[in-house]
């Protein structure tokens, strides 16, 4: 968010007086990934709750699954954990994922997942992994956002593109372009070694 133009205060989901920021509400709140259930995720469901009707919104990997929990929907244990993996994510076109190509690549770190057919009327997915894992979710009426991948990764495409969409969403306009940070970071990264074909640990 900093690196496409905002200011950006990052503050402990377990100190944060939701009082306070409603009567002085920013102009957008991410909720960021971390470990465990939403439900001890500090006060990230209630924030969503009481806030996510008035301040735009955007939860990423366990944010995202606190969005779902806020409005009844069931997070629950994946199949298989996704630790620093990358999947291909198919998508609409919609809400955040406006001018992002389809199927695009996408880091994911969870092991817990929102299931899809327990989303609430108040939520529609909006994207899915190549192995049917839900990726994204967005309030039908409200700018409320989940993405369950990690759109900051440097394994994730089209990063800045979702994370610029959402600030658009929220009525700003960030002055760096996406398209062209995207570029930047390509180009530091380093060099792909070739293959191990054979490993041996002790």
């Amino acid at each position: 968010m900093r690196r496409l133009g905002g200011e950006v205060d990052v503050v402990r989901s377990d100190a944060v007086d939701l009082h306070a920021v409603a009567h002085s509400p920013p102009d957008a709140i991410v909720i960021s990934p971390g470990p465990s259930h939403p439900e001890n995720a500090g006060c990230s469901i209630e924030a969503v709750r009481r806030l996510g009707r008035r301040i735009p919104l955007l939860g990423v990997c366990l944010g995202h699954q606190a969005i779902a929990a806020a409005y009844g929907g069931l997070v629950e244990r994946a199949d298989e954990p996704r630790h620093g993996r990358t999947s291909l994510v198919v998508h609409e076109g919609q809400g955040i994922f406006a001018d992002v190509p389809t199927p695009f690549q996408a880091c994911r770190y969870h092991s817990l997942v929102v299931r899809p057919d327990s989303l609430p009327a108040e939520l529609i997915a909006t994207a899915f992994s190549d192995d049917g894992v839900l990726m994204g979710l967005q309030h039908v009426e409200h700018p409320v956002f989940g993405l369950q991948f990690h759109p900051e990764s440097i394994l994730t495409r089209h990063g800045y593109r979702l994370l610029a969409n959402f600030l658009r969403k929220a009525g700003l306009d960030p002055p760096h372009d996406p398209e062209e940070l995207e570029t930047a970071e390509r180009i530091a990264e380093p060099a792909v070694p070739p293959p191990i074909s054979r490993v041996v640990t002790f």
